[in-house]
């Protein structure tokens, strides 16, 4: 009963405050419009209740475009990895439930509850094959078992290595392996302990394989259990596996997600989720260049210099050399999985411009992501206006029938997006003649 009044109290809250933009795009681009905070003293609760696909629904893609569902029935699909041999590892993780740490705490389980993402996490990874090239995935095999809330996946010659959330673990892989043999072997611990707020880990490896880049999410909103609660959270780590060493490698993060390396310059990209409590179009979520040693504001300032006020200590030292995101992603729009389109089944357009997963909000009104977005890129950057590529994920109702997470370019160069409240990979592929006249 206490739950439910904290979340009614938390509703009434949104309800009293003046809603955000209508506008699709707001809060998007290199030079976003930055509104005054507004100061709450309770977080906006506006989540979109998950009630799953109806049978032979499936998201929109533009004109062109055909969206079929690669495999259904999984069981929270979170990170995907596709294998040389075109195999596709999927990793199942979920937040579980647990006792309280306060008040936050209290409110962010209901929502994610209602959200459908509160269950026993499923801990494993499954292999998706579709063998005959027709965009279904006729074979599933339970790839890993035994997990701790797996996320990202990076396969580095024979061996793959594994985002637990709370240690980088690795296992020996050879082509066309259904099932991962023997126990993984722990290459570092990872922040993780009794709080861990942002449990979620991915990681990439350095296009030398020498080093592996994992993301750590922050342990609060705004650092309130204090900054030794936030060793090597709210950054980029980067992990020698030779040497079994870890380190930071860029912070002021606040929660991580997605990382790609850009095509062009080769540069290290990542998607990050911003803060909460300052009002429907506060904060935009970005993607940024990781520059090494870089520090990106968080908890003291966000898009760049603009302080804080609630953070307490300042620290002024640290936003004079705070760096501005290069792209904004939208206001609680949970922007997760990104990727770069590097493939030749696409038209033109979309060579070299990345598309991002939005997971979508649960404290804004009106809702927020719950699509998956393109952004053009030209000369290593941003360039041109942003596209909504596919979307339906709500229904008329404002109910969520899925939420996409993470975006990966499979071996025929169609775009595969894990979907983890409707339990499936969805696959966008261009239709027939468009696949034909890029092959010409």
């Amino acid at each position: 009963m206490r739950q439910a009044l904290i979340v009614v109290a938390s509703v009434l809250a949104l309800a009293g405050c003046s809603a955000g933009s209508e506008e699709p795009f707001v809060g998007f681009g290199a030079d976003p419009n930055i509104p005054s905070p507004e100061k709450d003293l309770l977080p906006r609760v506006n989540p979109a209740k998950a009630v799953g696909w109806p049978a032979g629904a499936a998201p929109t893609a533009p004109e062109g475009f055909v969206v079929t569902r690669f495999a259904g029935d999984l069981s929270h699909p979170r990170w995907l990895l596709v294998l040389p041999n075109g195999d596709v590892l999927v990793s199942e993780a979920s937040s579980e439930p647990k006792d309280p740490e306060g008040l936050m705490d209290r409110i962010a389980q209901r929502i994610q509850a209602y959200a459908g993402a509160l269950k026993p996490s499923p801990n494993r990874i499954m292999l998706l094959r579709d063998a005959d090239g027709d965009g279904l995935a006729e074979m599933r095999e339970v790839f890993a078992s035994g997990l701790n809330r797996p996320q990202g996946m990076a396969l580095v010659g024979d061996t793959l290595y594994i985002a637990n959330t709370d240690a980088l673990v690795a296992t020996p892989y050879r082509d066309g392996q259904l099932r991962m043999e023997g126990i993984p072997k722990k290459v570092v611990d990872l922040p993780a302990g009794p709080i861990n707020h942002h449990w979620v880990k991915n990681v990439v490896a350095a296009p030398d394989g020498q080093r592996l880049f994992v993301t750590s999410g922050s342990n609060s909103n705004i650092a309130e259990n204090g900054m030794a609660a936030e060793e090597n959270r709210a950054a980029i780590l980067a992990v020698d596996p030779a040497a079994g060493t870890v380190k930071l490698y860029a912070s002021g993060l606040r929660n991580p997600n997605g990382m790609a390396y850009e095509p062009t310059t080769g540069a290290l990209w990542t998607a990050v989720n911003e803060r909460d409590m300052l009002g429907d179009d506060l904060v935009p979520d970005y993607m940024t260049r990781v520059r090494e040693g870089g520090f990106y504001g968080w908890p003291y300032s966000y898009f760049g210099d603009t302080v804080d006020e609630r953070v307490e200590p300042q620290r002024p030292d640290l936003v004079d050399r705070a760096i501005t995101p290069d792209y904004a992603l939208g206001p609680h729009t949970a922007s997760l999985g990104l990727t770069f389109y590097d493939a030749e089944a696409f038209p033109e357009a979309y060579r070299g411009g990345v598309f991002v997963g939005q997971h979508g909000s649960w404290n804004r009104k009106p809702l927020s992501g719950y699509r998956v977005v393109f952004v053009p890129f030209a000369g290593g950057m941003p360039q041109g206006e942003p596209q909504a590529f596919l979307t339906g994920f709500l229904n008329d109702r404002g109910q969520a029938m899925g939420r996409p997470v993470d975006v990966a370019v499979d071996g025929r160069g169609a775009l595969l997006v894990t979907d983890d409240a409707g339990g499936a990979v969805w696959r966008v592929a261009p239709t027939a003649p468009a696949a034909q006249a890029a092959e010409r």
